[in-house]
């Protein structure tokens, strides 16, 4: 359970319900006021080596944007949604790349805003949009904080079209099994070697609880998918990958593998995650190979072409021998 050491806030989240539940829910911990959840002057003074220290503060405020991004994977829209950030530390985490402003946890409390846009959304368009409102954190964590998820799942099975779908690391997905979903939630469990989760994936669950949430999903109902992502090319990737695969095919339920869906997307890195998991993770592995990366816009990178056929083939030979049933949705 996570416990904040700080927690910083905007003055206006007092005027919701959620705002006034977390504040008597942490009122131990040491609360500072703030201006905007964009805007935090003692974070951005904050060195790269302070990053984990960092993570363990919690930002509270209300979301001020709520643009949708088209989307052409397994949602048509991304849609800015309760937090951003994570406690969690993935040494890719796209969103590390400005970490003084976004990869600590912030909380928005104006749920009811957000969620009322999407329905209204959705039921005004002639066919069934899939939203993906956990493109900037993860809900099934946060979850265990605000209980977000489990409101979200029981008060969207009032819209007559549309489904919410959202990708996790994590395992605590008991409270949303017994929940009337309606069949409107699609529940993405991204996984990865074990070797991989302990040396890049810091504070997330193990592969075998993922497996076990995974279960448990299809058993209550849910349209689960498997995220495998983002997927590394170690020295021994092959190795690695083949394990997992065989993993999953021994510790999957039978329903589970009749059901699931599969994505793959390969690592981007970035030249701020470079210099940011130096400082903060000094005895981590290094994610950066120049002999298999090329650069893909400003200071991002990218698996070269070659490389990333390579993994394309190899990963779809896994499927033809260990799920050759199962739909692959993409590769990215």
């Amino acid at each position: 359970m996570f416990i904040p050491e700080k927690i910083f806030y905007e003055q206006g989240i007092k005027n919701y319900e959620l705002g006034k539940e977390l504040l008597e829910k942490y009122k131990d911990v040491p609360k500072f006021i703030i201006e905007n959840h964009n805007n935090i002057e003692e974070m951005r003074k904050k060195k790269n080596s302070e990053f984990p220290k960092m993570k363990r503060n919690l930002i509270i405020g209300t979301r001020k944007t709520h643009k949708y991004t088209p989307n052409s994977k397994i949602s048509d829209f991304l849609v800015p949604y309760t937090s951003s950030g994570c406690t969690a530390m993935c040494m890719y985490c796209y969103l590390v790349c400005n970490y003084n402003k976004c990869a600590y946890l912030r909380i928005f409390v104006n749920r009811e805003q957000m969620l009322d846009k999407i329905i209204k959304t959705a039921n005004n368009e002639e066919k069934d949009y899939v939203f993906e409102i956990g493109s900037n954190s993860d809900l099934v964590l946060e979850n265990t904080i605000t209980n977000n998820l489990a409101w979200t799942i029981e008060n969207f099975k009032n819209s007559k079209k549309g489904k919410l779908t959202f990708p996790t690391k994590f395992d605590m997905v008991d409270p949303i099994l017994n929940l009337d979903h309606q069949g409107k939630i699609i529940v993405r469990m991204s996984v990865n070697p074990e070797e991989i989760i302990n040396k890049v994936e810091f504070g997330t669950s193990r592969l075998k609880q993922r497996i076990d949430a995974i279960n448990k999903l299809i058993e209550a109902g849910y349209e689960v998918g498997i995220l495998v992502a983002p997927i590394i090319f170690t020295d021994n990737w092959k190795k690695l990958y083949e394990e997992l695969f065989k993993n999953l095919n021994e510790c999957l339920s039978k329903k589970a593998k009749e059901k699931v869906f599969f994505e793959f997307i390969f690592m981007t890195y970035s030249y701020i995650h470079k210099m940011i998991n130096s400082e903060a993770f000094p005895n981590a592995i290094n994610l950066y190979n120049k002999e298999l990366m090329t650069v893909r816009g400003k200071g991002k990178y990218t698996y070269n072409q070659i490389v990333r056929q390579e993994g394309e083939r190899f990963f779809k030979d896994l499927m033809h021998r260990y799920f050759s049933k199962n739909k692959i949705v993409y590769f990215s």
